[in-house]
């Protein structure tokens, strides 16, 4: 993204996640709303609720606040249509300075709700790679619009 790198991990941290993940991608449901959230979400061990349209909810906490180059979340206690394959979701946000601009990565480990379920993540996790392209691009949006 076109913008210093300062200004694309302070731009992104406190993003309104329905202004981002406000979307459906297949089996994927946005996210409606953040509820119970502690703190200014900014400093390692705060939480939150994400509620997704048609009843399913995460339990999000910062794991890692690094400025400017990363942080990171967990995501358990899924509840809604995901659960019955994931267990839990690490993930983090990378920012790297780039010639005119900063790479922004975000990556995720999705665990499986059981070895039963395992063998179905990888399809899960195309799917997500979907889902995570659109939210970059309206992360993109918002950050240099």
């Amino acid at each position: 993204m076109p913008i210093a790198v300062e200004e694309a991990f302070h731009g992104t941290l406190p993003v309104p996640l329905p202004d981002i993940c406000g979307h459906w991608y297949g089996p994927i449901p946005p996210i409606k709303e953040v509820r119970d959230q502690t703190g200014d979400w900014g400093a390692v061990g705060e939480s939150r609720t994400l509620l997704m349209v048609g009843g399913g909810s995460v339990h999000e906490e910062l794991t890692t606040v690094e400025p400017p180059r990363l942080f990171g979340y967990r995501l358990t206690d899924i509840k809604g249509p995901m659960s019955v394959l994931v267990g839990s979701v690490t993930g983090a946000w990378i920012f790297v300075p780039m010639d005119g601009g900063t790479q922004i990565t975000w990556r995720w480990t999705i665990h499986p709700k059981s070895a039963l379920t395992a063998p179905a993540l990888p399809a899960f996790g195309m799917l997500w790679k979907g889902y995570a392209r659109r939210v970059l691009q309206k992360l993109s949006t918002i950050l240099t619009g």
